[in-house]
């Protein structure tokens, strides 16, 4: 099956600022969790350090987010910001989040969300993106195959830059 077949039957889209909201439950969706661990509770997304993923999303200079929809319901999400956080470089490079619903992995979304996003984020005149990702993530491997590099490795997570001039 090709990845065009594995996806057919997915839109992706520009998230709509009434949409906004969907933002907190992504991030909680983004969340690295080792196999066999258990997710920690929802209201960890209250955190300060997770609360600027999401909270007043739109309203600054580097928020740009795209979502997968399928039978009218959004089941993957990637979304950049300027912030201070893990993965912070410069005030000039967006951090990037990215989740796709668990009944929804495996299909390719993932990766098309974050391709159409780095198009997206060069056509806005952005020279960079970087994330943070936990080393055992199974995700790693997309970022590199998307050209992002290592440029900080912190023991358990890394910071990866895709530089796109």
């Amino acid at each position: 099956m090709s990845g065009s077949e594995k996806m057919s039957n997915f839109v992706i889209r520009k998230l709509d600022i009434s949409e906004a909201s969907l933002l907190k439950e992504f991030t909680y969706l983004a969340i690295y969790v080792p196999q066999g661990v258990k997710m920690p509770p929802k209201s960890i997304v209250e955190l300060p350090e997770l609360k600027v993923y999401y909270q007043n999303f739109g309203s600054e200079n580097g928020d740009i987010c795209l979502v997968a929809e399928t039978d009218n319901k959004i089941v993957g999400a990637v979304w950049t910001r300027i912030v201070n956080d893990f993965a912070h470089i410069d005030d000039n490079t967006p951090s990037l989040a990215i989740a796709v619903a668990k009944e929804s992995r495996g299909k390719g979304m993932g990766t098309r969300l974050l391709n159409d996003m780095l198009t997206v984020l060069k056509v806005e005149g952005f020279l960079s993106v970087s994330l943070s990702v936990q080393k055992e993530n199974y995700a790693v491997k997309m970022y590199e195959k998307a050209g992002f590099d290592v440029v900080q490795n912190n023991g358990e997570e890394l910071v990866m830059l895709k530089k796109l001039k």
